[in-house]
C-alpha cells in the first residue's frame, strides 16, 4: 500500500467565555456558506455527535476499533482513560484502537519546558480506513499533538484539529518524515471540518486544551468508552 499523506487543519479559541458565542456563531456562517455538497456536519458540533452522524448513514463503522497512534514531543507521556483510569503508557505515543463515534479522554504529561503541567485532549474518531485484512494496526491514523499545541493550552487557548487524509489529486507534492503531519492553521471565521474536508476526507477530531476533562467530554466522571490497547513502542532514552 503506498504512504498515505495526512494533514490537519487547525482552529484556535482563545478560553474567554464571553467570546465563545461570537466564536460558534462565526463558525456556523461560514458553515452554510462553505460547506461541502457531500459532508453535511460542521466542526462546532457537541463532542461525539460528528462521528455518531457518520454512523446512522450506514457501512461498516459500528463497532470497529480504528487503529490511531497518539503522538506527543518527545520525552511527554500519553495517557489515555481505559475502565476509568487513566492509563500510562509511559512513552510519548500509544497504538490505540478506538471506535467511530465515541469520545476519548487522554491526558499528557512531562510536558517538555512545562513541569507541572497537564493538558487533556479529547479525540473523536469519524472515519476509518480501509487496510488490507490482517494489517490493521500497521495503518493506524495518526494523532499528532505538538509542542506548539500544548503551549497553547497551558496558556489558556483552546486547539481543534481535524486530521483528514489527503487528496492525492490536490495534496502538496512535499515529503513527509516519520512522526510529521502537517497542518494548516486557519482563522476563527472558518470550520476546520469544512476545510478539511475540501482538501481529503477527514478522519479525526481532536480538541485540545488544559481543562480537565468532565462530563460534556461523554459519561460521568471515570466513565470511559471502550477501546483496544495495541502494542505500545518501547520507551526511548527520554522517555526513562
Amino acid at each position: 500500500m503506498s504512504q498515505r499523506s495526512w494533514t490537519t487543519a487547525r482552529l484556535l479559541f482563545a478560553l474567554v467565555v464571553a467570546c465563545l458565542g461570537l466564536e460558534v456563531a462565526t463558525s456556523r456562517t461560514a458553515q452554510a456558506q462553505l460547506r461541502s455538497p457531500h459532508f453535511e456536519n460542521w466542526g462546532d458540533l457537541p463532542p461525539g455527535e460528528v462521528g455518531r452522524r457518520q454512523i446512522g448513514r450506514g457501512g461498516p463503522l459500528r463497532g470497529y476499533f480504528q487503529p490511531v497512534e497518539v503522538s506527543a514531543p518527545e520525552g511527554a507521556h500519553v495517557s489515555l482513560l481505559v475502565e476509568g483510569r487513566f492509563h500510562n503508557f509511559e512513552t510519548s505515543s500509544a497504538l490505540v484502537g478506538l471506535l467511530i463515534g465515541d469520545v476519548y479522554k487522554v491526558r499528557i504529561t512531562r510536558i517538555p519546558g512545562r513541569a507541572g503541567f497537564e493538558v487533556y485532549p479529547s479525540i473523536e474518531i469519524i472515519d476509518r480506513l480501509y487496510p488490507p485484512q490482517g494489517l490493521e494496526d500497521r495503518f493506524p491514523i495518526p494523532v499528532v499533538v505538538t509542542q506548539d499545541d500544548l503551549d497553547r493550552a497551558v496558556a489558556g487557548e483552546f486547539v481543534v484539529r481535524v486530521v483528514y487524509l489527503e487528496d492525492p489529486s490536490i495534496a502538496m507534492p512535499i515529503p513527509q518524515r516519520d512522526g510529521e503531519q502537517r497542518s494548516i492553521d486557519i482563522n476563527g471565521s472558518d470550520d476546520p471540518l469544512v476545510a478539511a474536508d475540501q482538501l481529503g476526507r477527514p478522519m479525526a477530531i481532536v480538541r485540545i486544551g488544559s481543562r480537565v476533562p468532565d462530563e460534556a467530554l461523554g459519561g460521568g466522571p471515570g466513565w470511559s468508552p471502550p477501546l483496544q490497547l495495541l502494542k505500545a513502542p518501547e520507551p526511548s532514552d527520554s522517555d526513562q
